[in-house]
């Protein structure tokens, strides 16, 4: 079953997806203008879901974000609850001063977060889920606020837990870690063109230096791994979900040429891009 609400601008909408059978995504078969952000919970066993074709375990009462652009599937999606977004509807990056650090759970340590539920957790998500029904089933003019104010304290919540849950104990100094955040969200829209570090410190108004010391407290990678695993990832889904050539998919991540980009995916990853599809996946 799904509940869907949309803005009367046409635009905004949000979707709450019941246990279905077929509840899976995959990004390049979307039509043009895409951009669903996707918060599922899994409320039965552990089981395997599988994002742009690399397999994960998703262990019972886990809450995963999955952004706009990853493709993905779950062995068991009639265990799965999922709420989705469209930026029209809540706009992750523009809402950061009205909710601090909202945007932890797509663009924080980690591009693919796993947040486990103790049992006093699983209790709030099932009232804010009891909440979300009764306000999609609701005839109020103001529904449409109040569904943004629900996911708020949706995305607030999943983002105390995996702050916790990755950063541990220590002691987070705000301006350096939403710098992190930053830095990953620039990455986001500007990969394909820039793989350098000196651009993003540029718009950030810092040194390499700085950002790459920033990143050595609260992330187990470099800034520069950050934009390289960006890259091979998209480079991956190209491979898998499309019929473009080494060439075509060269030339729109950015490189002078095909061979250049082929020494830097076998680098990354110690495959050639003719050799990825031959080699399967395990789970993580």
């Amino acid at each position: 079953m799904e509940h869907v609400f949309t803005n009367k601008d046409g635009l905004g909408e949000i979707r709450l997806i019941e246990p279905k059978i077929d509840f899976e995504q995959n990004y390049f078969d979307q039509q043009d203008g895409f951009t669903f952000h996707t918060i599922a919970w899994n409320r039965g066993e552990r089981q395997i879901v599988t994002i742009d074709e690399v397999q994960y375990f998703i262990e019972a009462n886990t809450i995963l974000p999955l952004m706009l652009n990853q493709s993905f599937r779950f062995d068991n999606p009639d265990s799965i609850i999922a709420w989705q977004f469209n930026r029209e509807f809540y706009c992750i990056a523009n809402h950061d001063a009205e909710v601090g650090c909202v945007g932890f759970i797509f663009f924080g340590p980690s591009p693919t977060m796993f947040v486990t539920l103790d049992d006093e957790q699983q209790l709030k998500m099932k009232g804010i889920y009891d909440l979300f029904i009764e306000e999609f089933n609701s005839d109020e003019d103001i529904k449409g606020e109040m569904l943004r104010m629900l996911l708020v304290r949706l995305i607030i919540n999943i983002t105390r837990l995996a702050k916790k849950q990755y950063l541990g104990t220590q002691e987070v100094v705000e301006e350096k870690f939403n710098l992190i955040r930053q830095f990953n969200l620039l990455v986001e829209v500007h990969f394909r063109k820039e793989h350098q570090i000196n651009f993003y410190a540029d718009l950030l108004h810092k040194s390499s230096k700085t950002i790459s010391n920033y990143f050595s407290l609260y992330s187990n990678k470099t800034p520069l791994q950050v934009i390289q695993e960006r890259i091979i990832a998209e480079a991956k889904r190209l491979f898998y979900y499309t019929d473009k050539s080494v060439k075509e998919i060269s030339d729109e991540l950015g490189f002078e040429d095909a061979a250049h980009f082929s020494k830097f995916f076998k680098k990354c990853t110690k495959l050639s891009p003719t050799e990825l599809k031959k080699v399967g996946q395990l789970p993580n």
